[in-house]
């Protein structure tokens, strides 16, 4: 396999990080909603690419020294490769290269492989969200890490 690019997205991938955002989540963001997000002065979001493809994305909103991660997906072909370690790890950069100090995020309790991955970037849940996601009412747990 080549190797992935990251990058800061831009408001031209905003049509195929949809697609992937789709093909992904429960409930998806639009096209609008993630060119909408390239105007947003608070938005950080990087792109994996492989071969002119998409394959991976990341955005987080940054206000004052706190972050706030959206989104973080990959592909579910390239799953397993240590894509998202890596893609995490290019948001925090960016995160912290415009001041924040402190990231959090909700993620669903299920998701066992997200949580890991978080955990490796020193988050600590610390809290749930009753009934947060719409699509099955499942929980939220909020992660933190306050020493980035």
């Amino acid at each position: 396999m080549n190797q992935i690019l990251f990058r800061t997205m831009t408001a031209d991938d905003a049509r195929f990080v949809a697609e992937l955002e789709l093909k992904i989540f429960a409930m998806p963001w639009s096209r609008e909603d993630f060119f909408r997000e390239m105007r947003n002065e608070l938005a950080e979001y990087i792109v994996g690419e492989l071969d002119g493809r998409i394959v991976a994305y990341a955005g987080a909103w940054v206000s004052f020294d706190q972050a706030e991660v959206m989104h973080v997906a990959v592909d579910s072909e390239f799953r397993g490769q240590g894509i998202g370690t890596i893609l995490f790890g290019e948001l925090i950069k960016a995160v912290k290269s415009r001041g924040a100090t402190s990231i959090t995020l909700e993620v669903r309790p299920s998701n066992t492989v997200a949580i890991k991955l978080y955990e490796s970037f020193g988050l600590k849940s610390v809290g749930r969200r009753k009934g947060y996601y719409l699509d099955n009412g499942e929980d939220a747990l909020i992660m933190w890490n306050t020493k980035l």
